[in-house]
């Protein structure tokens, strides 16, 4: 009788678990579609919005209809390319991007391997200034920094876009990061092959790397593809400026009209989307690997 009362107790006190844990759980996925839905309503508006009318787009801005494809058509994308050379300001903004990612992987991975695996004098003092310049934002070094483009003459070039930002704190941080939990026979092994250092980093060290090389792409991609302020402060004519300052004076071309806007929106966000899409998993595992290391 006892026996059985107690496994009464035992199974209620389950029961009760469970019920707490699924709770907890329906709580979490109501938060987390809650939190999903207010960061994918402006994307969805951008791009619903740039498949109406110009009339509809604010006038139906704060209802439902907002994220309704009425009277759905891509004349506003038309316009866009008949007002504007928006192919001009994709390539630019997309060599630039392109340049600055390319050039920063060698860069910023052999600066962190040799962070993380060389010993020479200063490093640990030179580290730690890499560090510090984590916390200082472009806008602190952006007019010392003008002027130094100035000097050398790179105003209104690709140059003064791309060179300032191929050498990246953030980016030496997160191969350091993965580079440290590596284990150690692996290079140890290479040298017995008489394998020297340049070697074993594209050999050994790189192939084992990806994800983070992934992560490191696509978090500079994002940065780089939405840069406005240094962009805005080096360029003067449209021949290399990038997206995002053009769609800053699309928005004051006459006539002010709103559908084309959304449509140039749109095709500025496209790209970022299918990035972020397709190497969404190297992502979540280059992150999960940085964080997990070191």
């Amino acid at each position: 009788m006892e026996d059985t009362t107690q496994n009464n107790i035992k199974g209620a006190r389950g029961a009760q678990q469970q019920i707490r844990k699924l709770s907890s759980s329906l709580g979490s996925y109501l938060l987390l579609a809650v939190l999903a839905l207010l960061f994918v309503a402006p994307i969805a508006f951008t791009i619903v919005g740039s498949l109406k009318p110009d009339d509809l787009v604010l006038l139906e801005a704060g209802t439902f209809k907002a994220f309704l494809p009425d009277r759905a058509s891509f004349q506003n994308y038309w316009d866009v390319f008949e007002r504007v050379d928006f192919a001009r300001f994709f390539f630019n903004s997309l060599f630039i991007t392109g340049a600055i990612v390319l050039a920063g992987l060698p860069v910023n991975s052999l600066a962190a391997y040799a962070f993380a695996r060389l010993r020479w004098r200063g490093r640990r003092l030179l580290f730690a200034l890499v560090l510090a310049l984590m916390i200082i934002p472009l806008e602190a070094i952006a007019v010392p920094l003008f002027f130094q483009v100035t000097l050398f003459g790179w105003r209104n070039t690709y140059a003064a876009q791309i060179l300032p930002f191929i050498a990246n704190a953030f980016s030496i941080y997160l191969f350091y990061t993965f580079f440290i939990g590596l284990p150690k026979e692996l290079e140890e092994a290479a040298r017995v092959d008489g394998a020297g250092t340049i070697r074993t980093f594209f050999e050994i060290i790189v192939p084992v790397s990806l994800p983070v090389f992934a992560s490191v792409t696509i978090l500079t991609f994002l940065t780089q593809w939405g840069s406005f302020l240094w962009p805005l402060m080096v360029t003067i004519d449209e021949r290399v400026r990038p997206l995002p300052v053009a769609i800053a004076a699309f928005q004051t071309l006459p006539p002010l009209q709103w559908g084309d806007i959304m449509s140039f929106g749109a095709m500025m966000v496209a790209p970022i989307l299918i990035v972020f899409l397709v190497f969404q998993k190297w992502f979540v595992e280059g992150v999960a690997s940085t964080g997990t290391k070191g």
